[in-house]
């Protein structure tokens, strides 16, 4: 019997387990994928907004606003990387002027602090390399951009670091009430826990109907992103919005955490909560919204694309909700939600108080994970004395990224442990470079096999029977 159990393990999952895992509470986080972060966690737009776009009074504005605050000392905790880059919201007409008028009495409205209209001259000074097209922008300074999968793996990591516990391949299909709190079952598997958290994402309205609960819908938004290469990362230093509309914050141009360029989301709505097809009418409407925001765009330094679906609610605002006691809603935590998680997680917390959930703290409590990048970021002695006590961290897997067998070998063995190939690839970086996984990842799938104890064929892309290997054709005994 579990005091908690949180469905989905996404960056508001992966928030509320580790806020919770503060205290003496058995914990439970049901995942139906292989891994954690494998929803809109794991293909965003990985901007902390400053928290000006949200509706004056909503809860997505108030979150929005708490989490941006929250998040430079989690990330600090979590050994995630967090970069202050501020963020400009660019306007290229008078109609464009006047959302940004409107941009900016909302978010002081909403409390965001040092918020400013630039003008031309300004605005060319702060960011070079903008359109000469563009007249004025909105300058957010307390912006930032975060890697949304790392800060997920880390909070999850943590959370079972005390104490809690991941269930993957764990698809809720059924959820009964008992006289302890709820029976929760998947196809071959179940666990009762005296409360539940719906954190399901593009499914949490599915999850809600197991409970009665028909009062709001989610439907996903397609969203597609180019990457360029990290020669890239440097043609803009802020995270470059257009002014929005009813789809969303448009297409943005943003330097990463790891020093590459983002384009995109495009902002298509749907009904399939499993098509993450990329598509030529997508790539060209990002490459030639980008192209407004700067001119020419370096197209022919791609390295990769992607898409992802984001969890658009019927109400318009973030949805957490009780429908019954011990259940908790959340839902439609489109964007800003990776800005609001720690909010969010807070917000839950205090709900499950309210509902009378004893939280008495941990005497034990860790709130401090070392980074997934320690080794990369050591001095070069502290590098040298490691790779004398282990030399797995003198050996390079992924030459476009320099990741070595020691942090591979971490990834593997480290809470949340990486099963499959994508699981390397969010922890390591390892097949995010300019090869994406042409060298390193047979090197890899030894890695995985020996640890994972499964023939090397057996090895999965993203779990379930995404084999990479078929059969072996030379060299068998």
């Amino acid at each position: 019997m579990y005091d908690v159990a949180i469905i989905g393990a996404g960056v508001v999952g992966g928030m509320t387990a580790r806020a919770l895992s503060k205290y003496k509470l058995k914990i439970c986080i049901l995942e139906k994928e292989n891994d954690v972060a494998m929803g809109a966690t794991k293909a965003n737009s990985a901007i902390v907004h400053a928290g000006f776009d949200a509706k004056e009074g909503s809860l997505k504005a108030r979150l929005n606003v708490r989490g941006a605050e929250m998040m430079p000392t989690v990330c600090r905790e979590l050994g995630v990387k967090y970069q202050n880059n501020g963020s400009l919201v660019v306007g290229f007409n008078e109609e464009d002027r006047a959302i940004i008028n409107d941009l900016l009495a909302r978010g002081k409205a909403n409390g965001v602090a040092g918020l400013e209209i630039l003008e031309q001259d300004a605005l060319k000074r702060l960011e070079p390399n903008i359109s000469g097209e563009a007249i004025c922008a909105l300058h957010a300074p307390t912006g930032s951009i975060v890697c949304p999968y790392d800060l997920t793996v880390a909070a999850i990591g943590n959370a079972m670091d005390n104490g809690a516990q991941l269930k993957r391949n764990f698809a809720v299909c059924r959820i009964e009430s008992t006289e302890n709190g709820y029976l929760l079952s998947s196809q071959t598997d179940s666990v009762e826990a005296r409360f539940v958290i719906n954190c399901a994402g593009v499914y949490s309205d599915a999850v809600a109907n197991m409970v009665g609960d028909t009062s709001f819908r989610v439907h996903p938004r397609k969203g597609e992103y180019i990457l360029l290469d990290k020669e890239c990362g440097t043609l803009v230093s802020h995270t470059i919005f257009q002014t929005p509309s009813k789809m969303g914050k448009g297409i943005l141009i943003s330097p990463t955490v790891d020093g590459n360029l983002l384009l995109g989301p495009t902002s298509v709505d749907g009904e399939d909560k499993e098509n993450k097809a990329t598509t030529q009418e997508g790539f060209a409407d990002i490459i030639e919204k980008a192209q407004k925001s700067i001119g020419a765009v370096p197209l022919g330094k791609t390295i990769t694309s992607f898409c992802g679906l984001r969890a658009v609610g019927s109400t318009g605002d973030f949805i957490i909700t009780s429908p019954k006691k011990g259940f908790i809603n959340a839902a439609g935590i489109e964007s800003p939600g990776l800005s609001a998680s720690p909010a969010i997680a807070e917000y839950i917390t205090q709900m499950l108080s309210q509902q009378g959930l004893t939280l008495t703290e941990k005497e034990s409590y860790n709130p401090i994970r070392t980074s997934s990048h320690a080794f990369r970021e050591m001095s070069l002695e502290e590098k040298n004395r490691l790779i004398k006590e282990n030399p797995a961290y003198g050996r390079i897997i992924c030459r476009c990224e320099g990741v070595t067998e020691g942090e591979i070998l971490d990834a593997l063995r480290r809470n949340p442990k990486a099963t499959d190939l994508d699981g390397v690839k969010r922890r390591t970086r390892a097949q995010m470079g300019r090869c994406q996984g042409g060298f390193c990842s047979p090197y890899i799938i030894e890695l995985l096999a020996r640890e994972l104890g499964v023939p090397y064929e057996r090895v999965t892309k993203s779990g379930g029977a995404s084999f990479i290997n078929v059969a072996q054709t030379k060299g068998g005994q």
